[in-house]
């Protein structure tokens, strides 16, 4: 009798790890979907396709290009709004910044293992290295990753699995331990080596990182963003989504601005015109500025219009004329003084 072909699903984040660990289980002829959880905090989403930045730089979402490049399936799965209490209430903490990067790994995997439950797959493969990450991915929080999320010992970590004791894939004979890797560390020169001998030569720059909580001047807003929410209110997708774009300021308490850096910006905060005040420079080219917060008052609209002619082509002028605009009123005209560079405060600038 010929020998049940196994199923498994893989993590899928894009990079060259989760690309090579599933590689290594088609190579086993084991059948293999990828998974790749949406949580909004994803550097691989729509920005890359909004500012002119980097313009040379292929527009992809490399999740769906690595299952492309391997022709399995891919399952995009939303988790924003069950993802929201591992940001806000992480039981293993936070990284150096907004990363909850254990409880992330736990929650992802107990969510595919739930998957394959309910789809009939076998086991889970993930991408991960021994070494590589200081908080996700220490020997010592491997077995805590698959105790915790449910998964056991159907979790299987191919690139690193000779460096940990047996999974049960292994045990059974679903797949061939000695064609698996003992990859450990930081140093990736192991992998683009096995990228390389797979001829697998287009992948997202290795230790990159996919994910915007990593990134300390995100994480900045992010917690800006959760001190001023009302007391019991969490976070929205526009609000994850926004804090993406622009220069942010706080220049009082009781309101931010978000300005728009170039074009691209100004298109994407035209839609949000409707929800939140907003200043747009009209004696000048300049960026579309919107306003996000409560009571705010002629005194601040004026401070936040100053600012907004600061990013203007009129910053050198005595004066600009500014439209402004607040949901169900009239747009009017404001002339304003740009501030100077030194008139910013530090403070103001998330």
């Amino acid at each position: 009798m010929s020998k049940k072909q196994r199923k498994a699903i893989s993590l899928i984040s894009g990079g060259l790890d989760s690309l090579l660990a599933t590689k290594a289980m088609l190579e086993q002829g084991v059948h293999v979907e990828g998974i790749n959880f949406f949580t909004g905090f994803c550097v691989e989403g729509h920005t890359h396709a909004i500012r002119k930045k980097k313009a040379s730089k292929p527009k992809r979402n490399n999740a769906l290009w690595v299952a492309e490049q391997l022709g399995i399936k891919l399952h995009i799965v939303d988790i924003v709004e069950e993802y929201k209490d591992v940001v806000l209430n992480p039981k293993h903490g936070y990284g150096a910044n907004l990363n909850p990067c254990l409880d992330c790994k736990i929650f992802m995997v107990k969510k595919a293992h739930e998957w394959i439950e309910e789809h009939g797959f076998d086991f889970i493969v993930t991408g991960e290295v021994v070494g590589q990450r200081p908080m996700s991915q220490r020997k010592e929080t491997m077995p805590i990753i698959a105790n915790e999320s449910g998964a056991d010992d159907l979790l299987l970590r191919p690139l690193c699995a000779k460096n940990l004791p047996a999974t049960k894939p292994e045990r059974e004979g679903w797949v061939n331990r000695d064609q698996l890797f003992d990859f450990s560390g930081r140093n990736r020169k192991p992998q683009m080596a096995l990228a390389e001998q797979w001829k697998l030569n287009d992948y997202a720059q290795p230790a990159g990182g996919c994910c915007f909580l990593t990134d300390p001047n995100y994480s900045g807003k992010m917690k800006d963003l959760l001190e001023h929410r009302p007391a019991g209110k969490s976070y929205e997708l526009d609000d994850i989504m926004l804090l993406k774009i622009g220069r942010h300021f706080r220049p009082r308490e009781n309101f931010k601005m978000i300005v728009s850096r170039e074009e691209g910006e100004t298109r994407f905060l035209q839609g949000y015109k409707k929800q939140f005040s907003y200043i747009k420079t009209a004696s000048c080219s300049g960026p579309l500025t919107l306003l996000d917060g409560s009571d705010i008052s002629a005194e601040d609209l004026y401070l936040a219009a100053s600012i907004t002619a600061r990013y203007s082509q009129g910053r050198d002028r005595d004066e600009v004329t500014v439209l402004i605009g607040i949901p169900g009123e009239e747009e009017r005209e404001l002339q304003v003084k740009p501030l100077k560079a030194d008139e910013i405060e530090p403070g103001w600038v998330l």
